[in-house]
């Protein structure tokens, strides 16, 4: 599990037992102001003054409480560098594969190519070697997108299969260039 994701998994924990307890604190607290569900008659008397203001205080300490527990979680200043290696990675792993278009075998191996080079396309802009470091397959993946657009239709991608393989193709090439990217 890489370490991204080891922190994103403990950050929604921590983020679910502070609503967790958020929510028993309001809970608690609407149980002493209005004498829950189970209270005796006498325990749902109309409180006095004092314990109105203790009561409004208790459930705006609660709400801010639950409001801070419900905030995301501050990413890092900097994206890891290993974004761009495991994108990397994961578009490797689609080199030994391949498709004949018109012959109903290329629904997945296509929409996965093209989604693993979008989210490397993300990866590199995010990189903080900076976009100019990755200016070769940067520019081949938005003419390749400039082509294919915003249709991620089968037969769409079927007349765009080799400028599609031919993009993964060359970054490969490009990447086996620049270890220092990957490794």
């Amino acid at each position: 599990m890489s370490k991204a994701t080891n922190t994103t998994a403990t950050g929604f924990r921590a983020t679910a037992v502070a609503v967790l307890a958020a929510a028993a604190l309001v809970s608690c607290t609407q149980a002493q102001t209005d004498g829950g569900l189970r209270a005796e008659p006498s325990a749902t008397a109309p409180a006095g003054p004092a314990e109105n203001a203790d009561s409004v205080e208790n459930a705006d300490q609660a709400e801010q409480a639950a409001a801070e527990a419900t905030e995301e979680p501050t990413a890092p200043a900097e994206p890891a560098p290993e974004l761009v290696r495991d994108a990397f990675a994961t578009l490797q792993a689609t080199l030994n594969d391949t498709c004949t278009p018109g012959a109903g075998d290329c629904a997945y191996f296509l929409g996965r190519v093209t989604q693993e080079l979008t989210e490397l396309d993300e990866a590199m802009r995010a990189d903080p070697k900076g976009p100019g470091h990755f200016k070769q397959p940067l520019a081949d993946m938005k003419v390749l997108f400039g082509k294919l657009g915003e249709d991620r239709s089968t037969p769409h991608l079927e007349k765009h299969f080799s400028e599609i393989v031919g993009t993964r193709d060359g970054i490969n090439t490009w990447m086996q260039d620049h270890p220092d990217d990957y490794r």
